[in-house]
């Protein structure tokens, strides 16, 4: 159990991959690992999508189209370089994950809980993909809200929320983050 608490306690998210593939074998355990994460009722609401080259291919005038929304906000760069630039952040990285979570229009309590179980497999997928050596990162920008990622994913809006995407892969580097002292995120109520 050791070791476990080193994975919890090292674990950092990662903005750039290595080209190095990633074994089957490691995403398979990752898979696996998500499955087992706890959700009221067992209602399991989480859904993984593995995008292969093709399907992110289907993302990019999508993409394009964001990164020059984003583009005109900033002025600081180029529409054509936010462009590559968003591109890259979906093509790159060895694996790449959209995550779901069912919905419940009917049931806002419901909806809440299963959204909870749903980060909570994906977190289960991150940690055992570190513990393997693997990193990754949640992302949840603009793309995850669009329409036409649901329609080029194949993914029902009115069933299905996407809360995300993980990447994965090998780091190029780890950053060094400062997390807050236990102290400063505790009450302690007598």
């Amino acid at each position: 159990m050791a070791d476990f608490q080193e994975v919890l306690r090292s674990r950092r998210t990662v903005h750039r991959f290595t080209d190095q593939t990633v074994e089957q074998e490691i995403l398979d355990e990752a898979l696996l690992a998500a499955n087992q994460a706890p959700c009221h009722k067992h209602t399991h609401p989480w859904r993984f999508y593995i995008l292969g080259e093709e399907t992110r291919r289907t993302l990019v005038p999508t993409i394009l189209h964001l990164a020059a929304a984003k583009s005109k906000q900033r002025n600081s760069t180029t529409p054509e370089e936010d462009g590559q630039r968003a591109i890259g952040k979906v093509m790159q990285p060895p694996i790449l994950v959209a995550i779901t979570s069912h919905r419940s229009p009917h049931d806002a309590f419901r909806e809440k809980e299963d959204y909870a179980a749903s980060v909570c497999a994906l977190h289960n997928m991150v940690l055992s993909l570190w513990g393997n050596g693997v990193a990754a990162k949640w992302s949840t920008g603009g793309l995850t809200r669009h329409e036409e990622t649901y329609a080029n994913l194949g993914i029902n809006a009115e069933e299905e929320e996407i809360i995300g995407f993980v990447k994965a892969g090998h780091a190029e580097a780890f950053p060094t983050v400062k997390k807050p002292d236990v102290e400063a995120t505790t009450r302690r109520l007598p």
